[in-house]
């Protein structure tokens, strides 16, 4: 494996460790945005127990993905933030907007449920700009002369592979933070929360993977090159479909841990993780040597191979320190039940 390789798959981890983590933040704050008026339900109060310690957690992986893009392939950063000036500046102020709200709705008793519904619609927006980031690296958007470039707004906002995009990622984020706020739900020992949060996930998990395909579909007439690459790994392709299906036949069957309760969102949660990890793996691959297609490519973009060492030395020691205190925080978020009955005796 060379360098530039090694270190396009430490830039494409943490892209996927935030996408996860990240949709399923802002799924949590459109649900307790669509819950909130809802007093027959605690699906807001379990949204806004999840959202209280998270969001900041989530916040420092974007930190993480800019700086390693800059640090590890600073002829492709250029590139990058020419033509994404105008999406990259309206999902900055999104997330600057969402996480003042976030922070103020727990203060500003008065103002409680303005702010939430700011935090929400905000936490639907940011994941649509954030994957318009891809279709643009596909090429087709991008207007090359000379030594610049520039972004072709109009031509991208008209685009069917776009709006197939952002709508996966939309109901990408609702899938994903449906099954977690189930799974957090259960674990609290919320009942009512876990079964509207089950039924959202069944009603939702279909639209995603039918987007999925509808991405697919627009790929063969706007990006050909990629869409070709992707079908070299069809195989892989029906094993993310089959894990999606693992993880919806999970909800239906019988709870190991509760009696008389319906699904296992624990087992769901984790198959669909999967899935979204192989089909990213065949994606990834795919755009493969080109970080925009058809001029920046992994290894005219990479850093000195010198300054990649120091850098991946780096990396390699931040993560060694920063791995166990996430471990210890997602076992104390979602196993410890003295901080889950501390949470619900509020």
């Amino acid at each position: 494996m060379t360098d530039a390789l090694l270190a396009i798959t430490v830039l494409w981890g943490f892209v996927f460790i935030y996408a996860v983590m990240a949709t399923m933040d802002f799924g949590a704050g459109f649900w307790s945005m669509l819950y909130f008026n809802k007093k027959k339900t605690t699906a807001t109060n379990i949204a806004n127990r999840y959202l209280s310690p998270t969001w900041e957690v989530t916040n420092t992986f974007i930190v993480a993905l800019v700086v390693a893009v800059y640090s590890l392939f600073p002829g492709a950063a250029y590139t990058l933030g020419t033509v994404l000036l105008v999406p990259g500046s309206m999902i900055l102020l999104l997330l600057a907007i969402r996480s003042a709200f976030l922070v103020f709705s727990n203060v500003a008793e008065d103002y409680r449920k303005v702010l939430t519904y700011i935090s929400g619609m905000t936490g639907i927006l940011i994941p649509g700009l954030l994957i318009s980031v891809l279709p643009i690296t596909h090429g087709e958007f991008v207007d090359f002369s000379g030594d610049g470039q520039t972004l072709n707004i109009g031509r991208l906002f008209t685009s069917q592979h776009e709006y197939a995009f952002i709508a996966f990622a939309v109901s990408s984020t609702l899938y994903l933070s449906s099954l977690l706020l189930a799974d957090y739900s259960k674990a609290s020992d919320a009942m009512e929360a876990y079964y509207v949060y089950r039924r959202d996930a069944l009603i939702v998990g279909p639209v995603s993977l039918l987007m999925a395909f509808m991405i697919m579909v627009t790929m063969e007439n706007e990006a050909e090159w990629i869409y070709q690459n992707m079908l070299g790994d069809l195989n892989l392709l029906i094993i993310s479909v089959v894990l999606f299906f693992i993880a919806g036949l999970a909800l239906f069957l019988p709870s190991i841990t509760a009696k008389g309760v319906k699904g296992m969102p624990r087992a769901a949660m984790i198959a669909t993780t999967l899935q979204y990890l192989v089909a990213s793996y065949v994606y990834g691959k795919a755009h493969l040597p080109y970080i925009v297609y058809p001029e920046v490519t992994i290894e005219s973009g990479f850093t000195d191979p010198n300054s990649f060492q120091a850098v991946f030395i780096t990396y390699i020691v931040g993560f060694l320190i920063l791995f166990p205190g996430f471990i210890y925080f997602w076992s104390l978020f979602m196993n410890d039940k003295r901080y889950l009955r501390r949470k619900k005796a509020r």
